[in-house]
C-alpha cells in the first residue's frame, strides 16, 4: 500500500515536475526526506527567491513548477513573489507545511491560522485539504488550476503528519492520474468577423502582448504582419512581462507608452488596432486622455476573462492567442496589398560623456550579446533603453515582471537557465532591485548556475526621482543609494565579480564572463537619471 508521500511524488513524475524550489521547514521535512534520487532540489535562502526562481523556471519551460514553502512565516515572505507569478501567469504549485492536524485547533507553534486566507487574493486557488487521504488530489485539482487558462499559481496548504499516512492505490489512479486539457479554439464566426474588419482597415495595427510568446503563437504575428502590411508596437513597459514580436523587424514600431493619453497619441492613425495577448492596457502612471485616437477600433485576443471584462473599450476575444491568429490566417488567406508601414527611426548612438549612461551600457552588451540569449530584466530606469538597443528577436527571449513589483529578476534568472541550459541568460539588475532578492547569488553560486549578472550602479532610486518630477512631488526622502556595492556582496556569495567604469572596459568584461562557465558579476557605475534611448 503506497502512502500520501508516494502517491504525490507519483503525480509529480506524471507530470514531469521533478525538479522542486523551496526553503524548507520543520513542517515540510517529512516530505522532503529520504529525497528520490530522480527529482532535484533547488534551495532558495529566502522564500521569495525560491517563488521567483520557480517562476522564471515555469515560464522558461512551459511547464507546471513546484515550489515548496514553510508554513504561515514562510508564505508570508513569499506573497510579493506570488503576486508577481500571478501577473506573470506563470503556472506554479505552491505548497506549504502545516502543523500536525492534532495541535492545529490549539495553534500550537507553527500553526498557519486559516492558512489558505494570506495567500488567497494572489492565487487562482487555495485549499487546505480536509483529510490526510485528499492530499494527493488536492495537489492534482492545484495542478490543473495552475495550468489551465489563465495560467497562474495555485496554493494547498498540509499537516505535515499527512505525509506517511496510508492511501488505496486504486484511489490514486482514478482521481488524479488524469489529463485536463486548456486550450479554448475561438468561434468561428469571430474569427470570420475579425478577418473581414482586417480587410476593410486601412492602415491596422498589432499590438504584440507577452501571452504570444507564452502560446507559441510567436511566428503566427509575424506571418500575420507580414501579410496584413500591420504596424506592430510592443504592448506598454508595465505589462510587458514577455516579447511577443522581433524588435528587429522592419513592422516593429517600438513599445507603447504606459498612459492613457500618450498610447492613444502613438495609435494616431491607425483605424483598427488588433491586441494580441495583452490586457488593454497596463496603465500607469496617470496620464489622461481619450483611450483611442478618433475613428479608431480596437479589438483583442486573450485566454484570460478578466482582462477581456474590465478592458474600458474594444471588443475582445477569449481564446488561446495562437490558436486564433492561427485561424484568422487561415481565414485572411491572400495577403493585403495595402502600404506597408513605414519603417521605425534608427537609433543613434549615445552621446559619449564622462560617465556611461543606461544606453551606453545596453549599446556595449548588445555589440557582446550572446546568440540566443536571453535577459531577464529588473533596471527600471535603464528598460526602456534595453529595449532600444538589444532589439531582441527571438522567442523566449525576454522575461520582466508584469506586476510591477521588485524581487522577480535576480531569482528569476536562475530558474530561467536552469530550464533552458543551452540558452545563455544574461540577468540585467539595478543595485537597488538586487537588493529584493540579493540571497539569490547564494543559489547561483552553490549550483553553479551559469547566469551572467549586469548591475547598472547609479546611486539613486532614478525612477522614483522620475516619478516624483511628474507627480510634482518634491524633498520626497529615502531615495538617495549612496554606497551600495552589488559586487562585494556577490563576491561573498560565491559568485565571482567585477566593477567596470568605462565602456571598453565594459565590453571586454561581458566577454570575459560569457567565456566563463559559472556565474559571473560585472558591475558598471551610470550616471544618474533615466535612460529611454
Amino acid at each position: 500500500m503506497m502512502t500520501v508521500r508516494d502517491a504525490t511524488f507519483e503525480l509529480f513524475r506524471a507530470h514531469g515536475m521533478t525538479t522542486i524550489f523551496g526553503n524548507p521547514g520543520s513542517t515540510e521535512l517529512p516530505m522532503l526526506g529520504p529525497f528520490p534520487e530522480d527529482f532535484r532540489y533547488v534551495l532558495g535562502l529566502q522564500e521569495a527567491v525560491a517563488v521567483g526562481m520557480a517562476d522564471g523556471f515555469a515560464q522558461a519551460s512551459g511547464s507546471v513548477t513546484h515550489v515548496n514553502l514553510h508554513t504561515a512565516p514562510g508564505v508570508g515572505n513569499a506573497v510579493g513573489a506570488i503576486l508577481n507569478a500571478r501577473a506573470n501567469k506563470a503556472p506554479l504549485l505552491v505548497t506549504a507545511g502545516q502543523q500536525v492536524r492534532s495541535l492545529i485547533t490549539m495553534q500550537a507553534l507553527l500553526t498557519n491560522r486559516d492558512a489558505v486566507e494570506v495567500p488567497k487574493p494572489y492565487v487562482k486557488w487555495s485549499f487546505e485539504p480536509p483529510r490526510a487521504e485528499d492530499v494527493p488530489f488536492a495537489l492534482a485539482q492545484a495542478i490543473h488550476h495552475a495550468t489551465l487558462p489563465p495560467a497562474g499559481p495555485a496554493f494547498v496548504s498540509i499537516p505535515m503528519d499527512d505525509w506517511l499516512v496510508p492511501i488505496e492505490a486504486i484511489d490514486f489512479k482514478s482521481q488524479i492520474a488524469r489529463a485536463v486539457a486548456s486550450r479554448t479554439q475561438p468561434e468561428p464566426a469571430q474569427v470570420s468577423s475579425l478577418a473581414e474588419r482586417l480587410r476593410s482597415a486601412r492602415r491596422p495595427a498589432l499590438v504584440a502582448g507577452p501571452e504570444v510568446d507564452a502560446s507559441g503563437a510567436w511566428g503566427a504575428a509575424v506571418e500575420l504582419a507580414e501579410s496584413q502590411r500591420m504596424a506592430v508596437w510592443a504592448s506598454p513597459l508595465a505589462g510587458g512581462g514577455r516579447i511577443g514580436f522581433p524588435e528587429d523587424h522592419a513592422a516593429f514600431q517600438g513599445m507603447l507608452p504606459p498612459a492613457v493619453g500618450p498610447l492613444s497619441q502613438a495609435l494616431a492613425g491607425h483605424d483598427l488596432v488588433l491586441v494580441a495577448g495583452s490586457s488593454v492596457f497596463p496603465y500607469y502612471p496617470n496620464i489622461p486622455g481619450e483611450f483611442l485616437p478618433a475613428g479608431a477600433e480596437l479589438v483583442a485576443i486573450t485566454s484570460d476573462p478578466d482582462e477581456a471584462a474590465r478592458a474600458p473599450m474594444g471588443d475582445a476575444i477569449v481564446a488561446d492567442v495562437a490558436l486564433t491568429l492561427r485561424a484568422l490566417l487561415a481565414e485572411l488567406g491572400e495577403p493585403s496589398g495595402r502600404e506597408p508601414p513605414p519603417p521605425r527611426a534608427a537609433l543613434e548612438p549615445p552621446p559619449p560623456g564622462g560617465q556611461l549612461s543606461g544606453g551606453e551600457v545596453h549599446e556595449r552588451l548588445a555589440e557582446v550579446f550572446p546568440k540566443h540569449g536571453i535577459v531577464v530584466l529588473e533596471s527600471p530606469s535603464s528598460t526602456a533603453a534595453l529595449r532600444n538597443r538589444l532589439r531582441l528577436s527571438q522567442p523566449g527571449s525576454y522575461y520582466f515582471s508584469a506586476s510591477g513589483g521588485l524581487g522577480f529578476g535576480l531569482a528569476a534568472a536562475i530558474g530561467v537557465q536552469l530550464a533552458q541550459p543551452q540558452r545563455q541568460v544574461v540577468c540585467v539588475l539595478g543595485e537597488g532591485s538586487a537588493q529584493y532578492a540579493i540571497t539569490a547569488f547564494w543559489t547561483a553560486a552553490a549550483y553553479s548556475v551559469p547566469v551572467k549578472f549586469l548591475v547598472l550602479r547609479n546611486r539613486e532610486y532614478s525612477i522614483l526621482k522620475w516619478f516624483a518630477a511628474l507627480e510634482g512631488v518634491s524633498d520626497a526622502p529615502a531615495l538617495e543609494l549612496p554606497d551600495l556595492d552589488v559586487a562585494a556582496t556577490a563576491q561573498s556569495y560565491g559568485v565571482p565579480s567585477c566593477t567596470v567604469g568605462g565602456g571598453e572596459e565594459l565590453r571586454g568584461s561581458l566577454l570575459d564572463a560569457f567565456a566563463q562557465q559559472g556565474p559571473r558579476l560585472v558591475q558598471v557605475d551610470v550616471e544618474p537619471g533615466m535612460a529611454l534611448a
